[in-house]
């Protein structure tokens, strides 16, 4: 459980360290770079299980998608907080993955294991709408990251990071399911994923090698500075991405993709915490009632038990 929270408590730094990027680093920079380093060192503590596991019959049917998501997600997550602001991004991209994970297994679950929704995921689904919504209209009210106009696109890039996060934890279980073990489904998935993302490093990534100011005046600025943006992306790569996903693979074995969504309910709460006090950030009042609408709705889904698809679910990562 320790590995578990300690996984939690690096994932919801992400935000707020990359707020010390200089404006000049693009998030999909700062996504690319932290995933395809990431990646391939988490592919690297697996290197003959990713090759078994992509050999598996029927696993790349599963894997080969679950790349595609694990690219995707650090792109929209990282955009979405550009846009919409640190606490906005993290709620709207974590807040809402128990609910598409959910609908991914009824909609892909084999029919003997699909277990049907209850009233009180409607309602979790219900009030994690309602709170991305007001996140949406009402959600950012000045400081920090993310801008007023930018609020309404950067919670869509953090509907569409939730989906893809869902998406890669549901698909590492799957391919679970045929036998392939934990480690090396996700070392293969990430991995793929890792080498996805080298042309949009290539292309974004030269940023990285400047120097400049970043963190928009925010506290946590003026208290470091400005590293160099590969020390920012060092530690995001080796700390919240690879890190943490040893510490939280330790402490998670066995637990359907719904729920292994929602075990680091500490993530969210963190991000938003670190938002307002180290980054800065205000929300409007109706902002802070839709995130307190969407935590509600993850804590509601995360006590309800579900089985697994092929049953057992592997450990997500960022």
């Amino acid at each position: 459980m320790i590995g578990i929270l300690l996984a939690a408590v690096l994932w919801g730094t992400t935000g707020t360290a990359a707020t010390l990027l200089p404006d000049a680093v693009s998030p999909l920079a700062t996504g690319a770079a932290t995933m395809a380093v990431g990646g391939l060192l988490l592919a690297l503590t697996a290197p003959r299980g990713a090759l078994l596991a992509l050999r598996t019959r029927g696993a790349p049917r599963w894997l080969l998608p679950g790349a595609l998501a694990v690219a995707v997600y650090p792109l929209a997550f990282y955009s979405g907080m550009s846009l919409a602001g640190v606490a906005i991004g993290n709620v709207v991209a974590l807040g809402t993955a128990p609910v598409f994970a959910a609908v991914l297994e009824q909609l892909l679950d084999p029919a003997d294991r699909r277990q049907p929704l209850g009233s009180r995921w409607l309602l979790s689904a219900v009030a994690a709408t309602a709170g991305v919504a007001l996140l949406a209209v009402f959600g950012h009210h000045g400081g920090g990251a993310g801008t007023a106009d930018g609020t309404v696109p950067g919670v869509a890039l953090g509907l569409l990071a939730g989906l893809a996060y869902a998406g890669y934890t549901y698909t590492a279980g799957r391919a679970i399911g045929l036998g392939v073990p934990s480690r090396g489904a996700m070392a293969a998935q990430f991995g793929l994923g890792a080498v996805l993302l080298l042309p949009v490093l290539l292309a974004t990534g030269g940023s990285l090698l400047r120097p400049g100011a970043g963190g928009a005046d925010s506290p946590l600025a003026q208290l470091l500075g400005a590293p160099h943006p590969l020390v920012v992306v060092g530690y995001l790569a080796v700390g919240p991405m690879f890190l943490a996903y040893v510490l939280f693979g330790r402490g998670l074995r066995t637990v359907s993709s719904s729920r292994a969504t929602t075990v680091t309910l500490l993530e969210p709460l963190v991000a938003t915490l670190l938002a307002v006090v180290a980054v800065g950030e205000r929300l409007a009042a109706p902002g802070w009632l839709g995130l307190a609408l969407v935590l509600a709705g993850v804590v509601s889904v995360a006590t309800e038990r579900r089985a697994a698809p092929g049953g057992t679910a592997a450990a997500p990562a960022r």
